[in-house]
């Protein structure tokens, strides 16, 4: 054995200590180096019009965004990310020959999954397309339930989920049951495809929790409209939004069962902290407490962990259900909207266009005592991102009116959908940036991408206001151990105009 100096045998631990410590945590050092709150646009892309650019996901291996575009012919469009100073298109996926349309994209170790809508009935059952990202082969197609409107991976790979949505036809004499499917992509795309059925014995106790169950049949299952899904960590749990119910489940993954559905309950805009503007018509942005409540109605929906307790985190943008057989929104103003004269005893000074008159409420919620008129006015979406326990889902956090409020302040809000969803707050991404938990929410009416430090989930903090494309609908953040300039990349694809924007942190 060869002896050497102390100094020397010193100088060649610490070199060998150092070389480890760099191996191991070389990607978590480039993200803690990084400001979360100086993102800045370093490169764009315009590939089409109106519902263009819709949803984006990030291949590492190919080094290529996969891209919705739905503005003319169906298709997957194809863009080199190599260089996000310069995001340059390369090609497209042509779906016309699978006979559907698509509503979302997913990509894992050079895998591109597509969740495809029956082109001629969307109540028929829909599919999954799953591509290579290096030659655009096709790998396996695989039937999933009624109009799949949102499609991920598992962290670690193993499964495939998608949200059908099923909803029904115009009159309502087809109404396909909303489902979850799990895609086991180790045992040859093995399909199961899950529904609400079991639940519909709980509906009283749902409904008493602010859940909604609406429609002319009102048949549980089929009344149930899954819209996105987000995975734990350690790919075991799901949750998944059921947007116009109100609710969120729960998945377990390992038995592959919903075990939860958490109703959402209703927001009270009489609040000081929860005062929003409620007409269009009023002569500017005037946001005071109004004798009003919300449902959060989510969209979209992301997960974290914060000292061992899960959370998932919602976009409360709202939604109603307008068909030639089922309507369930009017203006407070309309002639059929009734208002209870002890509740309100200013009914007709609220029903004018520049008080609450222009407002969309639900006209299936409202009437408590069964008379025929609205003890309360209930609302769509809570304007809002949401923090929830992933437990119990009970709530955590929620954002009041501050989306709003800086909107409003940074000269970005949208009075003309004041009466209505306000900024509408559409898209939520959490991602870990070093030591903190950082939230991106895309705000499709005000045309940008807030970002909060999350860190105390009870006690979120805005950190910094992007400006993006028009109507932006789909958040990819892109970590920087994935990226292809090891950066932390967020890419955010707008259906208004288009475009596809990627933006980059500043090092500390």
């Amino acid at each position: 054995m060869k002896k050497y100096s102390i100094s020397l045998l010193a100088a060649i631990l610490i070199l060998s200590s150092c070389t480890k410590e760099d191996n191991s945590s070389n990607d978590q050092e480039t993200i803690v180096n990084e400001n979360p709150a100086s993102f800045k646009e370093i490169g764009s892309l315009t590939i089409g019009g109106t519902g263009a650019a819709e949803i984006s996901a990030y291949d590492e291996v190919s080094k290529k965004l996969f891209t919705v575009n739905n503005s003319n012919t169906n298709r997957i469009d194809v863009i080199d990310l190599s260089n996000p100073a310069s995001p340059k298109f390369v090609t497209s996926i042509d779906l016309t020959p699978y006979n559907g349309a698509s509503n979302s994209v997913a990509t894992f170790n050079g895998k591109l999954a597509v969740a495809l809508e029956a082109k001629t009935n969307k109540q028929d059952p829909g599919k999954v397309l799953v591509f290579d990202t290096t030659t655009y082969a096709l790998i396996k197609e695989i039937t999933v339930g009624a109009l799949p409107d949102m499609i991920t991976f598992s962290p670690d790979g193993n499964f495939i989920m998608t949200a059908n949505e099923g909803e029904p036809n115009d009159t309502y004499s087809i109404d396909p049951e909303g489902s979850v499917s799990v895609i086991s992509v180790a045992n040859n795309y093995a399909v199961s495809t899950l529904n609400f059925t079991s639940f519909s014995n709980q509906l009283a106790a749902l409904k008493g929790k602010g859940f909604r169950i609406a429609s002319p049949t009102n048949n549980f299952a089929n009344d149930i409209e899954p819209e996105y899904i987000t995975i734990s960590a350690d790919s075991k749990t799901a949750w998944v939004t059921l947007q116009e119910n109100n609710g969120v489940a729960k998945i377990d993954l390992t038995s592959k069962t919903i075990t939860n559905i958490f109703p959402l309950g209703l927001k009270d805009y009489n609040l000081a902290d929860n005062a929003i503007d409620v007409s269009d018509k009023d002569g500017g942005v005037f946001m005071k407490p109004w004798k009003i409540k919300g449902m959060y109605q989510p969209d979209a929906i992301s997960s974290f962990e914060v000292n061992k307790i899960s959370y998932f985190v919602t976009a409360n943008e709202g939604d109603a259900r307008e068909y030639s057989a089922f309507v369930d929104v009017r203006r407070v103003g309309h002639s059929s909207v009734v208002l209870d004269p002890f509740a309100f005893p200013d009914a007709a000074a609220l029903k004018a266009e520049s008080s609450l008159g222009r407002l969309n409420i639900n006209t299936k919620m409202g009437d408590t005592d069964g008379d025929g008129d609205f003890d309360e006015l209930v609302s769509f979406g809570s304007r809002s991102f949401s923090i929830w326990n992933g437990t119990t889902g009970e709530l955590v956090y929620d954002s009041k009116n501050e989306l709003d409020k800086k909107s409003q302040e940074l000269g970005f809000y949208d009075d003309g959908r004041s009466d209505d969803k306000g900024a509408e707050p559409e898209s939520v991404v959490v991602t870990k940036m070093g030591t903190k938990t950082i939230l991106f929410v895309g705000l499709e009416r005000a045309d940008a991408v807030m970002i909060y430090d999350i860190s105390n989930p009870a006690a979120p903090k805005l950190m910094q206001t992007l400006k993006t494309g028009d109507a932006p609908e789909g958040l990819l953040y892109i970590p920087a151990s994935k990226s292809p300039t090891k950066r932390s990349l967020l890419v955010v694809s707008s259906e208004g105009d288009g475009s596809v924007k990627v933006f980059q942190p500043d090092l500390n």
